[in-house]
C-alpha cells in the first residue's frame, strides 16, 4: 500500500531562533520513499546531523519576519498491522546487547526509581515476555483518560500515574517506565500514524508517540493509548523519552500559528 503523508508548520519568532526540527521519516525506511519534497518560506539554509539515536535532525534559523514549514511526501508500506508475538520471551540482563541497557535505565520523564515497586507488585507475577508487557498495555490504557484539553509538556510517568489523564506521549511514558522497571528494554518513538484501517477520528491529525520493548532479540511496536494493532506506522525518530526527540526544539521564543498533519492511504502499490 501507499501512504501520503506531511505537514506543515507557520513560526513566529520576536528575533531570528536557531531550531532544531526532527521531522525527517527515519533512515531505515528510506527505501520505502518514493517521492518527498521540504520546502521553507522564506527560504532559508538547513543541514542534517544524526544524533546519537540515529535519528535525522534538521537545523536552520527562523528569520525574524517568521517562517513556513511544509514537508510532503509517499512512502511504501505493506499494509500489517503491528505484530502480535505471544511466543516472544524476555532476554535475561546479562545477555542484552550494550545498546539496549540504556533503555533500562530512568530518564527525564521516566522516573523507575519512583515507580519500580508498584510495577512489581502489580506485574511481578504475570507471566514473563510478550504477555507481560501486554499486560502492562492494558493496566495503562485502562487506567488513564486520554484528551488533547490534558496535554501538558512538563508530566512525567509518575505524575500520569497518579493524574490518570494525558495524551499519547503521557501515556507511553508510563508504559515504558512500567515496561523498564521489570528489566524490559522499552523505548519511545514519535511518528506518523494515520486513521488506516480504523474508523476516522474527528479530531485534527497529529504525529504520534508510542513505544517499543525487547524481546527475543527484536523490537516491537506496541500502543498504550490504542492497545489495539494498527497498520502504517512511519517511524520518526526514537530515543528514551520525550526530551531525546522533540518534534521542533528552538533555542528562544517562538509561537506555532499554524500546524497541519495528514497520513492517509491512497491505494495499492502498483504491480
Amino acid at each position: 500500500m501507499l501512504i501520503h503523508y506531511g505537514y506543515e508548520m507557520a513560526f513566529e519568532v520576536r528575533q531570528a531562533t536557531p531550531v532544531i526540527c526532527l521531522l525527517t521519516i527515519h533512515m531505515e525506511r528510506s527505501g520505502d520513499i518514493r517521492q518527498e519534497s521540504f520546502r521553507t518560506e522564506p527560504e532559508v539554509p538547513t543541514s542534517t546531523y544524526f544524533d546519537l539515536f540515529g535519528n535525522a535532525c534538521r537545523r536552520f534559523v527562523v528569520p525574524p519576519e517568521g517562517l513556513f514549514l511544509t514537508a510532503d511526501g509517499i512512502i511504501s508500506d505493506t499494509g500489517r498491522p503491528d505484530r502480535i508475538a505471544v511466543e516472544a520471551l524476555e532476554v535475561p540482563v546479562a545477555q542484552l546487547p550494550d545498546d539496549c541497557l540504556v533503555y533500562l535505565l530512568g530518564s527525564r520523564y521516566c522516573e523507575t526509581d519512583k515507580l519500580s515497586q508498584i510495577a512489581w507488585d502489580m506485574f511481578g507475577t504475570t507471566p514473563p515476555g510478550w504477555l507481560r508487557v501486554q499486560a502492562i498495555c492494558d493496566f495503562v490504557h485502562n487506567h488513564m483518560e486520554f484528551g488533547y484539553k490534558h496535554a501538558r509538556a512538563t508530566r512525567t510517568a509518575y505524575e500520569a500515574y497518579h493524574e490518570r489523564v494525558g495524551v499519547c506521549r503521557d501515556f507511553a511514558h508510563l508504559a515504558i517506565t512500567l515496561t523498564r522497571c521489570m528489566n524490559i528494554p522499552a523505548r519511545y518513538v514519535n511518528g506518523y500514524l494515520g486513521d488506516i484501517g480504523v474508523p476516522p477520528d474527528p479530531e485534527p491529525m497529529d504525529f504520534s508517540a508510542w513505544f517499543e520493548v525487547y524481546l527475543d532479540g527484536r523490537w516491537f511496536s506496541l500502543d498504550a493509548r490504542h492497545n489495539v494493532p494498527r497498520i502504517g506506522r512511519i517511524v520518526l525518530a526514537r530515543g528514551r523519552d520525550a526530551t531525546d526527540i522533540p518534534l521542533i526544539h528552538s533555542f528562544g521564543q517562538h509561537e506555532l500559528k499554524g500546524f497541519t498533519v495528514w497520513t492517509e492511504d491512497i491505494g495499492a502499490l502498483a504491480s
